[in-house]
């Protein structure tokens, strides 16, 4: 029996102007915003979907306090998108494989890793190379009620037009939930 492979998810938060960090690559700003608890559960739903990450890699292929996806609380397998080969790390119960510039290849091994469950893409470039090739099922933002006037944009630069259908979508005292299909 052939083992069923679930979603491609971008996963992320972003500001109304749609970026997703600051100039520097920093993300405090998403701290600034108190959450709700209705905010809490939609966040805790999507962590339990998620069975492994895609993302990229620092320059120095570590893994150090602040880098790691979803501050190291989900315990799954995380693919880290790099130039240069490295062996795998393993830290805190989880293992950070890298790959080398093989986005399709990393996207098939977290398929791989997570089974049913899906599989959440980190970071702008990451999120634009998987669209761009076809990779991605599902789109979660979580928006918060901020606007940054500069910073990196998560889909600046995807430079096609993609269509969306809307899945889901809900909002509370503090950040508005937004879940879109890839329609193909």
């Amino acid at each position: 029996m052939e083992k069923v492979m679930g979603n491609v998810m971008v996963h992320a938060t972003v500001t109304l102007d749609g970026f997703m960090a600051d100039t520097a690559g920093g993300v405090d700003w998403m701290f600034d915003v108190e959450a709700a608890d209705e905010d809490r559960a939609v966040v805790n739903n999507i962590w339990e979907e998620i069975g492994a990450v895609v993302g990229g890699a620092n320059k120095t292929q570590t893994i150090e306090e602040g880098e790691m996806p979803y501050g190291g609380l989900l315990k799954v397998p995380v693919y880290l998108m790099t130039h240069s080969a490295h062996e795998p790390v393993e830290k805190d119960g989880t293992t950070y494989t890298f790959v080398v510039d093989d986005i399709r290849e990393a996207v098939a091994a977290a398929k791989q890793a997570a089974g049913d469950k899906t599989v959440s893409l980190l970071g702008g470039s990451i999120s634009r190379q998987c669209l761009a090739l076809g990779l991605v099922d599902e789109i979660q933002l979580h928006m918060l009620p901020l606007l940054l006037g500069d910073g990196i944009p998560l889909f600046g630069g995807l430079g096609e037009r993609i269509a969306l259908e809307r899945m889901e979508t809900a909002a509370y005292a503090s950040e508005t939930h937004l879940r879109f299909r890839v329609v193909r």
